[in-house]
């Protein structure tokens, strides 16, 4: 999504939720620092005329399974419950929130690490990024870098979902996406009525 057409739904996202948007700016820069190389072109390359499936997190994600088809993208710590069962995702999306050290492993295995930089998120970027020594790509919900994207979305599972459409999946498959969840906190739910509306924007009522 061209950052044009996203800034009007960034500028909604930081006032319901009351973000900083320098704050996002700041770690957008500093994720710019910390990743000298994009591998932009290698995430393009596992997606562009590929069918990809999108895991997210929520509960049902282990009764979705077979759901699942080519490429595999998940959604933070999604990638954890997929790797217990044998898949190894082939990105993970993350703010590091859900990061263990399976995820520098799978990383080294051949896993791409899609890394998000946010206001909130400052001191896992300092924590996390150095450790990661295979493909990784950089991205904001603020104006991209010349080596940090923006391909729309705000949760881990939905930016997934708009990085698939952005890069050329030929078709997105949905895993693991529960936006009626009643079993979360106040700000949890206004992240899943964010990530329904976002969804709707390319094509995935959910």
């Amino acid at each position: 999504m061209n950052f044009a057409d996203w800034e009007p739904y960034y500028n909604e996202i930081l006032a319901y939720f009351g973000f900083d948007r320098k704050a996002d700016e700041e770690a957008a820069r500093l994720l710019a620092d910390l990743l000298p190389y994009d591998n932009l072109l290698s995430l393009v390359s596992v997606t562009e005329g590929n069918e990809v499936t999108v895991c997210g997190n929520a509960p049902c994600l282990k009764d979705d399974l077979e759901k699942i088809h080519g490429i595999v993208f998940a959604a933070d710590a999604a990638a954890e419950v997929l790797d217990d069962r044998g898949i190894r995702p082939d990105a993970i999306f993350t703010d590091l929130d859900g990061a263990t050290d399976r995820f520098v492993e799978m990383n080294r295995e051949g896993t791409i690490i899609v890394i998000h930089a946010h206001g909130d998120n400052i001191p896992l970027l300092k924590h996390w990024v150095p450790r990661f020594t295979g493909k990784v790509v950089g991205t904001t919900q603020a104006a991209p870098l010349p080596h940090i994207h923006n391909f729309g979305g705000f949760t881990d599972g939905d930016r997934a979902v708009f990085a698939a459409h952005e890069l050329g999946a030929e078709k997105i498959h949905l895993a693991g996406f529960d936006l009626d969840d009643p079993d979360v906190d106040p700000v949890k739910r206004g992240k899943l009525f964010w990530a329904r509306k976002l969804l709707a924007l390319i094509g995935h009522d959910i």
